[in-house]
């Protein structure tokens, strides 16, 4: 959904897959086979996911990726419609759209594996400068190549939109890439990927990562919440609670949580503000099972 002038509130570019799902009462160990429940295929990847949640709750979304010409690219085009993301620039590519294989223990939390698919074929060349220009925020993550990724937020940068970069999967950024970035967030195991020899606790401290470029850095906690630090209010860090609800399956809340971030940045919150606003969505988004299906809409009531 678009403006007048054909601009967004959120421009993600990133991945889409087919998110596999088996729910196991333990994980396996090493050369175990377990049984676990009937396979469910649910729409998902972090750019499709952070699309959807944004677009969910009310926002103007673009989804720039690549699928494959096959059922799973079928199930994520019409959950995209469904939502209200604009899909034109989803492209269509000689391979296999890409898979997570997803078990999901029954306290909610979730092991994931990726098929990269048709998402390790997106190239620079395929990053819209009119689109990402046009857009207030644009929303990156590690799913697609990091060549993509550089691409992306410089193009966004020179188009004057403001860039949240999720650093997940955890991968070594190019060197200029933090710069480039109004907001980083990142979970405690993303922070102390960048931040190695560190001690856990000060590892998750946003304040520190600001050393490495961002403008801003937002550390998801899960339940506990979050942790944030922004250049603009002095670079203190300030933590941001959580509610507290039973979860179900927590996969795709961090996504849910860097959507609704993504949206109330574009609609001028600070960062602070805006991390608020996330955990209540991410809160939301684990008392159901799958990663968009649980999504909330503008119109429900967020947990508090």
């Amino acid at each position: 959904m678009t403006d007048g002038t054909g601009g967004h509130d959120v421009v993600v570019v990133g991945s889409a897959n087919a998110d596999l799902v088996v729910r196991v009462a333990r994980r396996p160990g090493p050369g175990e086979t377990v049984l676990g429940s009937e396979l469910a295929a649910h729409p998902g990847g972090k750019g499709a996911n952070q699309a959807v949640a944004a677009a969910r709750l009310g926002g103007r979304v673009a989804l720039l990726g690549r699928v494959g010409d096959d059922g799973h690219a079928a199930l994520l085009r019409d959950a995209l419609a469904a939502a209200g993301v604009d899909a034109a620039a989803l492209r269509t590519t000689a391979a296999p759209t890409g898979v997570a294989l997803i078990t999901v223990a029954p306290d909610g939390e979730n092991s994931i594996v990726v098929a990269p698919g048709a998402n390790a074929l997106l190239t620079p060349a395929d990053v819209d400068p009119a689109l990402l220009a046009a857009a207030r925020v644009v929303s990156l993550q590690m799913e697609i190549p990091v060549d993509v990724v550089l691409a992306a937020a410089r193009t966004a940068d020179e188009g004057g939109a403001r860039t949240v970069l999720n650093l997940s999967p955890a991968a070594e950024p190019p060197a200029p890439l933090l710069g480039l970035c109004d907001v980083l967030v990142v979970n405690e195991h993303e922070a102390a990927f960048l931040l190695p020899g560190r001690s856990a606790e000060a590892a998750r401290d946003p304040a520190a990562l600001l050393a490495l470029g961002p403008r801003a850095a937002v550390v998801t906690l899960g339940a506990d919440g979050a942790l944030v630090a922004d250049a603009a209010t002095g670079g203190a860090t300030a933590h941001v609670p959580a509610p507290h609800v039973p979860a179900v399956d927590t996969t795709g809340a961090g996504d849910a949580f860097t959507g609704a971030l993504c949206l109330r940045l574009a609609r001028g919150d600070t960062v602070a503000d805006a991390a608020r606003y996330a955990v209540r969505v991410g809160a939301a988004a684990v008392r159901t099972r799958g990663a968009q299906p649980s999504y909330p809409a503008a119109s429900d009531e967020l947990p508090v």
